[in-house]
């Protein structure tokens, strides 16, 4: 679903990525783990077509992200790890906005709206402008934009950031609902722990290099993966 072939972004002098090559199956949860400044979010821009990129190319689905931005677009959602919303608008307001963007069809979309927002229990708030949301209330509502057009690829920057833990879970249940339908999820994130238990396959990265990947069992062996982790964090 996504294949990243040898991708390697400069800016100036430095190289953020630096040669890097993951291979995304359909059905497959994707973390992506590292420090700060490692890479990942430039990465994950560059999947979306979000941040151009020097050498390499990227794949969503068989499309290339340089030669048709327009159409792996259209098979993807994107998550910030800030959600930049419009804080004129309504939360409601900005969902039948995606909607339009995507084509969805009226009824298909009230539906996804009112199932969505009553699982995150947004609801009540839908009618309120964005300029008032909280953090964890942008999340939510960039959470259910993403669900509108059934992505076959969801990209999210640290996903639980700012959410409260019945929200999380949520999230993480409706990740595993859209791989078990043949989508796929490719993530950041600093919770280790969440990582472990819901990844089907993890990548590290460290200073724009991949320095392990594969399945969880591949990568962490008879440890955690908080402490491979920390152990090549560690290593010069």
């Amino acid at each position: 679903m996504l294949k990243i072939e040898h991708l390697t972004k400069v800016y100036g002098e430095k190289k953020a990525v630096d040669d890097i090559s993951l291979h995304i199956q359909k059905g497959e949860i994707y973390g992506f783990i590292g420090h700060n400044g490692a890479g990942k979010t430039t990465t994950l821009k560059a999947c979306c077509g979000l941040l151009g990129f020097e050498k390499g190319e990227i794949y969503i689905d068989g499309v290339s992200v340089k030669e048709n931005p327009l159409a792996c677009k259209a098979k993807l959602a994107y998550i910030p790890d800030n959600p930049d919303l419009y804080a004129f608008m309504t939360g409601v307001q900005y969902l039948n906005f995606v909607g339009d963007v995507y084509k969805v069809e009226a009824s298909v979309r009230q539906e996804k709206i009112h199932r969505h927002a009553d699982l995150f229990e947004l609801t009540e708030s839908l009618a309120m402008p964005i300029g008032a949301y909280s953090h964890g209330m942008k999340q939510k509502l960039a959470l259910i934009s993403a669900l509108m057009h059934e992505p076959k690829l969801m990209i999210m920057d640290e996903p639980f950031v700012g959410l409260d833990p019945k929200a999380a879970h949520t999230v993480k249940q409706i990740m595993r609902e859209l791989c078990d339908q043949g989508s796929a999820i490719f993530f950041s994130t600093h919770v280790l722990e969440v990582a472990e238990k819901l990844c089907d396959k993890v990548a590290i990265i460290k200073d724009g290099k991949l320095i392990a990947s594969g399945t969880m069992e591949e990568v962490t062996g008879d440890t955690s993966l908080e402490d491979v982790f920390l152990s090549m964090a560690e290593e010069r």
